[in-house]
């Protein structure tokens, strides 16, 4: 057994499930993206263009942070039933620093917390973990 860091993170466009695996079990942490009551009314409030601006900068800061934990690990599966999954991974692969980090991409159902655990334990064991 390695003892590679591994991350398996469950996703959509406004939540991430990360779950590290480890030979003791999982160590969740939930990441959202912070929208507020202004937020929410936004695009009924503010033209198109407007409320489509601070959508994508939302969804930038989204992908930064999640980024920022990414870059801690080896091993990462992002999977989940958008493609949220996909337009992170190619933030990720536009960025040098996640050179050396393996990622795969999986697409899965909206799962609950232990089918989450579950997807990701028999994706790392899989492959020797």
């Amino acid at each position: 057994m390695t003892t590679e860091k591994s991350l398996g993170v469950w996703m959509d466009h406004s939540h991430a499930h990360l779950m590290e695996f480890t030979i003791h079990g999982m160590e969740d942490q939930l990441v959202t993206i912070p929208f507020d009551n202004e937020d929410q009314e936004f695009g009924f409030t503010k033209n198109e263009k407007t409320a489509h601006h601070k959508e994508q900068k939302l969804q930038d800061a989204f992908y930064k942070q999640l980024g920022d934990v990414i870059v801690q690990y080896e091993d990462v599966l992002l999977f989940g039933p958008t493609e949220a999954r996909v337009e992170l991974l190619n933030e990720l692969r536009a960025d040098h620093h996640f050179d050396k980090i393996k990622i795969e991409t999986l697409p899965a159902d909206k799962l609950t917390e232990g089918q989450q655990h579950a997807f990701v334990r028999t994706y790392f064991k899989k492959r020797g973990y």
